[in-house]
């Protein structure tokens, strides 16, 4: 596994919606420290994006995208990874009409492995992005199982979520041996539970999970990315990528 942590974009989605943000989003996550990053929640340009990012020495490894998006734009989508200069786009969650039936998920599958194909022909990779709903079964069958069973093992890759499998009743750090190679990057999120019995995002190193053992877990199954992804922060974003970052420093990345 690449031992640069990455920085999920989608964390600083607040401060790249301009290109004027988003160079100086760039000028702050390289004094972090990160080198490596996913584009992700920006609607800038690869072409313009690609600019700043080799300015600050900032690599892309994995960009998201809409599942609409990945139906009417592959192509368009394609080269915008190439642009950036990744080979992994990930679809950031299932459309709400999949996971209304059996029937509807089976139409999800089948144009996602079409889709996958596709990416697969061009040398890149489709990658899905798992939430805690993926959990919930269907016709006594969770969704997440038939995503593993009835997608292409090679094409089809996954994005995996820390935290959203602690919340889906999963332990991270066995599912993530389930997955294997097919774990391309993980997003690293930690839970934090309160003492009024609520529980609630936080940075790396805050929480309940077992850093250790998903970090292990990450490098037997051949993940090649760890990128630090925080939805909702009580503290300034780029201190809680900052605390994150430091934490897992650490624990051998950097």
């Amino acid at each position: 596994m690449d031992k640069r942590i990455g920085a999920q974009y989608y964390t600083l989605r607040e401060y790249t919606k301009t290109i004027s943000d988003f160079e100086r989003t760039c000028e702050k996550v390289k004094e972090i420290g990160y080198q490596i990053v996913q584009i992700s929640g920006t609607p800038l340009g690869a072409a313009q994006m690609r600019k700043v990012l080799d300015q600050y020495g900032l690599q892309v490894v994995t960009s998201h995208r809409s599942f609409e998006d990945f139906q009417k734009n592959s192509d368009e989508i394609m080269e915008y990874n190439r642009t950036l200069g990744c080979d992994l786009c990930g679809v950031g969650s299932m459309p709400g009409w999949a996971r209304e039936s059996s029937d509807n998920l089976s139409r999800f599958i089948e144009e996602s492995n079409k889709i996958a194909e596709k990416f697969r022909q061009a040398d890149m990779y489709f990658g899905y992005h798992n939430h805690a709903f993926e959990f919930a079964k269907l016709d006594g069958k969770y969704i997440m199982e038939r995503l593993i069973e009835e997608t292409d093992e090679d094409a089809f890759r996954f994005i995996a979520d820390t935290y959203w499998l602690q919340v889906g009743g999963m332990d991270p750090v066995s599912f993530l041996k389930k997955l294997g190679h097919r774990a391309m990057a993980v997003h690293f999120k930690d839970l934090k539970v309160n003492v009024d019995n609520t529980t609630e995002m936080a940075e790396v190193g805050e929480g309940n999970l077992d850093w250790d053992g998903i970090i292990a877990a990450c490098e037997e199954a051949g993940t090649k990315w760890a990128l630090v992804e925080q939805d909702v922060c009580r503290n300034d974003p780029f201190a809680s990528m900052k605390m994150s970052y430091e934490y897992l420093c650490g624990k051998g990345f950097c």
